[in-house]
C-alpha cells in the first residue's frame, strides 16, 4: 500500500489537530523509511521477481525488523514516546502511535503472506489485495480520497502557498502511485533501497505545506453593508 498510508496521515490531522501533517506523514511511513536503511545495511533482503504479485514486482524476503508486527508496536511505542516527551501533547502521541501501527495493518491487507508477527516467526500474514490491480486501486483510492477531503475540511490555507502546496502534494502521490502500477521495475535492489530514501522528501514537504495551512474553519468576512462593514456604522472616533 502506498496512498492508502498517506491518507492515515492527512485523517490523523482532525484528530491530533496540534500535530504537523509532518510528523503524521513521517508516522505514517516510519517503517518504509526506516525499510531502505536496513537494506542498504544488510540486515533486510527484498528481490525484484516481476510477476509476483499483480501489482508490485518486489518479493520481500526477510524485513523482521521493519515489517514484524512486535517490531512495529516497538516503533510505535519510540516514535509516540519521542514526541510525548518532546511537545507535550498526550492526544498527539496517542494518535501518532496508532498512526505508526496502522502501516503493519493495511500492509497486512495488501501484501501475500510475507509480514512476520515478530523476528524469527514461522507464521506471516498477508490478505494479498495485492493479487487483484483493481482491487488495491479501488481500496487504496476510496482511502486517500475521503482522507483528503478529512484533511481539507480540517485546515484551510493562510496564504495562496497553503492552497497550491495541498494540490501539488495531492497530484504527485497521485501521479506517484500510478508510477509504481504502470512504470518498469527497479533496476536492482540496491538501486531500489536508494530510490526509497526519497521517500523522505514527501515528509518534508508534509511540514512545509502544513505551515501555511490553519486548523479549524475559514473566518467569514464581516458583511459588507452601505456605512462599510460595520453594521451599525462606523465606531466613535
Amino acid at each position: 500500500m502506498f496512498i492508502g498510508h498517506f491518507g492515515v496521515a492527512l485523517a490523523a490531522k482532525k484528530i491530533a489537530p496540534r500535530t504537523s501533517l509532518g510528523t503524521l506523514v513521517m508516522a505514517a511511513q516510519f517503517v518504509d523509511l526506516l525499510w531502505p536503511l536496513f537494506l542498504l545495511l544488510g540486515l533486510e533482503r527484498v528481490i525484484i521477481a516481476p510477476g509476483t504479485t499483480a501489482v508490485t514486482p518486489l518479493d520481500f524476503i526477510s524485513y523482521p525488523f521493519s515489517h514484524s508486527l512486535l517490531a512495529d508496536i516497538g516503533w510505535a511505542c519510540l516514535f509516540a514516546g519521542i514526541y510525548k516527551i518532546v511537545k507535550q501533547d498526550s492526544r498527539g502521541a496517542v494518535c501518532l502511535w496508532f498512526v505508526v501501527l496502522s502501516h503493519w495493518l493495511l500492509d497486512a491487507l495488501t501484501h501475500r503472506p510475507d509480514l512476520p508477527l515478530y523476528p524469527g516467526s514461522s507464521t506471516y500474514i498477508g490478505l494479498g489485495l495485492w493479487n487483484s490491480r483493481v482491487g488495491t486501486i479501488l481500496v487504496e483510492s476510496a482511502i486517500f480520497v475521503f482522507a483528503t477531503r478529512i484533511y481539507g475540511k480540517a485546515t484551510y490555507s493562510r496564504d495562496r502557498v497553503g492552497a497550491f502546496a495541498f494540490r501539488l502534494f495531492v497530484t504527485v502521490l497521485i501521479l506517484f502511485y500510478l508510477f509504481t502500477f504502470f512504470g518498469p521495475p527497479p533496476p536492482n535492489e540496491k538501486a531500489l533501497a536508494w530510490g526509497s530514501l526519497s521517500m523522505w522528501l514527501f515528509v518534508v514537504w508534509a511540514y512545509w505545506l502544513d505551515r501555511h495551512r490553519l486548523v479549524g474553519r475559514r473566518p467569514q468576512r464581516a458583511a459588507l453593508t452601505p456605512l462599510g462593514p460595520f453594521p451599525d456604522g462606523p465606531p466613535a472616533p
